[in-house]
């Protein structure tokens, strides 16, 4: 073919063979990618399909809902599938092709089906839970010890939500005047960035585990919609592996989200997450006063029982004390006595030796030696025991026992 076309002549080539191609409506399944409305009410979104990985893109295309239509569709869906048309939304659509020379392709939507999404959005979620209970991490936050008394509690929630304002009145307002430390770690609780912030909040508060008792997630009412932002696998995961446990507030009373399911304690509002921690202070303090109670009444028990035993064996040991003293006055007598006689013996003895020595000195006396015919030879005052110490000439005196008398040695 050898005939020159112009640009704008080809394209409505183009259209026209699409169209001669394509002439009727078909049922078409995709994800939205991108979905906004304009200030005319038209409603603009960018439709995908995946790959099994669920991140990689195989197809994208552009689609328009006109604002005469889009009010009925989105009424109808969100009535029925309890659900808005959202990003990551997947959708049973009727569509019709439409080729445009400047903005090209794109499928102008006339109808959804609920039904595919609401099945879809439940397929999702069982996926995501079976997939959890196949890692065996699904109950392992429920798995640990809850708080005695859980006075620290670090919030994840959006610090403008109502439900965190409700939460705070109702948990510092407390009737019991408990005190509780709280901390809120910020983040958006819904749309695409919920995931990011929820992740943030959780990996903040686990890096000082001692600094908290424990964690809550909360927010205010909402639709169905609202919950199904908190059926994702990569938050519940999280919540699986976090080292502290994690009670949920989401604001539903319908249905539990995969978050609930995995937490270690659901409740249906951020109120009734306040309540259910002032009845765990009411409880540990009940159980501190059931403690303090028991503690005395065995501590009295132990004291009668005590004195009683005191009383038993001090009538046991009444007569027993008296024959032992009985016994022990005996015994001193008899030691008395013995010790009398054994001191007049040994008295008798040490006299008698006394008396020997006695009259040993009375023998050795000097005066008693001479009456018995001995002498004492002295000389200069010096008595004289060997005569070799005499010399010629020298005057010696010898007492007798009645007198001395006066010698020159010659």
């Amino acid at each position: 073919m050898n005939e020159k076309l112009s640009l704008t002549e080809l394209q409505l080539v183009i259209k026209d063979s699409l169209y001669l191609a394509l002439p009727d409506m078909y049922w078409v399944m995709a994800e939205i990618s991108e979905i906004k409305e304009n200030y005319n009410g038209h409603c603009y979104l960018e439709l995908v399909e995946k790959h099994t990985d669920e991140v990689s893109i195989r197809s994208r295309v552009k689609a328009v809902i006109w604002s005469s239509r889009f009010r009925f569709i989105r009424s109808f869906f969100e009535n029925s599938a309890g659900e808005s048309l959202r990003e990551g939304l997947k959708i049973l659509i009727r569509v019709k092709i439409e080729y445009h020379e400047i903005y090209g392709l794109s499928l102008v939507i006339n109808d959804i089906d609920p039904a595919f999404t609401i099945g879809e959005m439940a397929l999702k979620r069982q996926q995501i839970i079976k997939r959890l209970e196949g890692e065996g991490v699904i109950t392992m936050n429920r798995d640990l010890d809850f708080p005695v008394l859980p006075q620290k509690i670090a919030i994840i929630s959006s610090a403008n939500a109502a439900g965190y304002t409700d939460f705070m009145k109702h948990l510092q307002g407390n009737s019991y005047g408990y005190v509780f430390y709280t901390s809120l770690f910020e983040t958006p609780m819904q749309g695409k960035e919920m995931e990011a912030g929820i992740i943030k909040a959780l990996e903040g508060i686990a890096l000082y585990p001692d600094r908290f008792d424990l964690a809550v997630i909360i927010r205010g009412g909402g639709s169905q919609t609202d919950l199904s932002w908190f059926d994702n696998y990569n938050i519940a995961f999280y919540v699986t592996q976090f080292p502290l446990p994690v009670i949920t507030g989401i604001g539903h009373d319908k249905d539990l989200s995969v978050t609930d399911i995995v937490a270690h304690r659901s409740l249906k509002t951020p109120t009734a997450v306040a309540d259910f921690l002032i009845e765990c202070m009411i409880s540990a303090e009940n159980h501190l006063t059931d403690l303090g109670s028991e503690i005395a009444d065995r501590s009295s028990l132990m004291i009668e029982e005590s004195k009683s035993r005191i009383e038993t064996a001090r009538l046991r040991i009444i007569p027993g004390a008296r024959n032992l003293l009985l016994l022990s006055n005996n015994a001193i007598i008899r030691k008395k006595e013995n010790l009398s006689g054994y001191s007049k013996n040994k008295l008798g003895i040490i006299i008698n030796r006394l008396t020997g020595f006695e009259n040993s000195l009375k023998i050795l006396d000097p005066v008693n030696v001479l009456k018995r015919g001995y002498t004492i030879t002295s000389i200069n005052g010096n008595i004289l025991k060997k005569c070799n110490k005499l010399k010629k000439d020298d005057i010696i005196d010898t007492r007798f026992s009645d007198g001395s008398i006066n010698s020159k040695i010659l």
